[in-house]
C-alpha cells in the first residue's frame, strides 16, 4: 500500500494534470453521501442514524453542506438493516420533506444474507436510481456479499423495466468485466455510471495504483463515483477530483473525521470532500446538475 495524505496525493497529481481525458478539472463535482449503511452502529459512532427522523435529519445535514445524492440503507429503530418498502418509503419521504429536490438512491445491496427480491424491494418506489452490485467478493472477516451474474442480469432487468438508473458498484477488475459483459448482452444500457470501492477487505486495496487501474480499465464515455473505505476515504476522494470523477462519502464508509476523531454527521464528511475537490478546483454539483451530468431520465414513472 502507499500511504500518502490526500494533500500529498492532490498536489502529486494535479502538478501532473490541468485536463485528464479531456475533463477540465473546473467542472461540477457530485457528492455522494452515504448516511448510515448496513452494518456501522451507534456503538461504533453515536451519530450514526437509525430512526426515519435520525436518517432524514443526516441526509438534510448531508444536503446543506453540498451532497447531491444520498445513497440510502435503512434500519429499524433498534438498528437492525430492513429492506422493507414501507420503511423506505418512510424514510424517502421524511428526506424529501428536509431535502427538495435531492437524489435518493436506494441500496439494492441490503445486507449479506439477504434474498434477491428482498433486496429489490425499494425499487417499487421508483427511485432515480439505484444500486447494482456487480460481483460476488469475501465481505470482511465473515461474510461473503454473493452477487452471481444471474442475480446480476435480474437486478439488471427489473430496473430497466422500471426506467431507474443503475449505479454499478464495483469493488475490484473483474466486477468492471462483468459489467461490460452484461452491457454487450443488452442488460445495461447507457450511460453507464461506475462506483469504484476500494478498501474493503476482500476487494481491491486504495493505493494510487490501484485506483488508476479501476479507473483506466472503465469505457472512456462511462462517468465514475470513488468510495473509499475507513482510512481511505478522503486519499480516494483527491484521486476522483483530480480524474475527472465524483465523490462518495459517509457514515456507512467512514465514521471519523480525522485519525482518533470521530465525525460528528454526514455533513461534515461532506464539507471535507468539498474542500478537497475546491483545493483542486471542482465545485459541488446541485442535484439537478448531477441529474444533467449523469443524464437520469427522471420521472418516467
Amino acid at each position: 500500500m502507499i500511504a500518502m495524505s490526500y494533500f500529498n496525493v492532490s498536489i502529486g497529481i494535479a502538478f501532473l494534470f490541468t485536463v485528464y481525458n479531456g475533463v477540465t478539472l473546473m467542472e461540477k463535482i457530485i457528492l455522494t453521501a452515504a448516511i448510515c449503511g448496513a452494518e456501522v452502529t451507534k456503538e461504533q459512532n453515536p451519530n450514526v442514524p437509525y430512526t426515519v427522523m435520525e436518517i432524514a435529519h443526516e441526509a438534510r445535514r448531508a444536503f446543506e453542506a453540498g451532497a447531491a445524492i444520498i445513497h440510502l440503507h435503512v434500519r429499524y429503530d433498534d438498528g437492525t438493516p430492513t429492506q422493507d418498502i414501507e420503511r423506505f418509503s418512510q424514510c424517502i419521504d421524511a428526506i424529501k420533506s428536509l431535502c427538495p429536490g435531492v437524489i435518493v438512491q436506494p441500496s439494492t445491496g441490503g445486507a449479506a444474507g439477504m434474498k434477491n427480491d428482498e433486496r429489490l424491494q425499494p425499487l417499487g418506489l421508483d427511485p432515480e436510481m439505484a444500486t447494482l452490485d456487480c460481483g460476488t467478493l469475501n465481505f470482511g472477516e465473515d461474510d461473503i456479499f454473493v452477487n452471481s451474474i444471474a442475480t446480476i442480469k435480474y437486478f439488471a432487468e427489473k430496473m430497466r423495466e422500471r426506467n431507474i438508473m443503475p449505479e454499478l458498484e464495483v469493488f475490484d477488475r473483474s466486477m468492471i468485466n462483468t459489467a461490460l459483459y452484461l452491457y454487450k448482452k443488452d442488460f445495461l444500457g447507457t450511460p453507464l455510471h461506475f462506483n469504484l470501492v476500494m478498501g474493503v477487505k476482500g476487494g481491491i486495496g486504495a493505493s494510487l495504483g490501484e485506483f488508476s487501474f479501476l479507473k483506466d480499465s472503465l469505457p472512456p464515455e462511462a462517468s465514475f463515483t470513488a468510495t473509499g473505505i475507513g482510512r481511505n476515504q478522503f486519499n480516494i476522494a483527491a484521486m476522483a477530483a483530480v480524474t475527472g470523477g465524483h465523490i462518495r462519502v459517509g457514515f456507512e464508509d467512514n465514521i471519523y473525521i480525522s485519525p482518533g476523531e470521530l465525525a460528528v454527521s454526514n455533513g461534515q464528511l461532506v464539507e471535507k470532500a468539498i474542500r478537497i475537490a475546491g483545493e483542486l478546483g471542482r465545485i459541488p454539483a446541485t442535484p439537478d446538475e448531477a441529474r444533467n451530468i449523469l443524464k437520469i431520465r427522471r420521472g418516467a414513472k
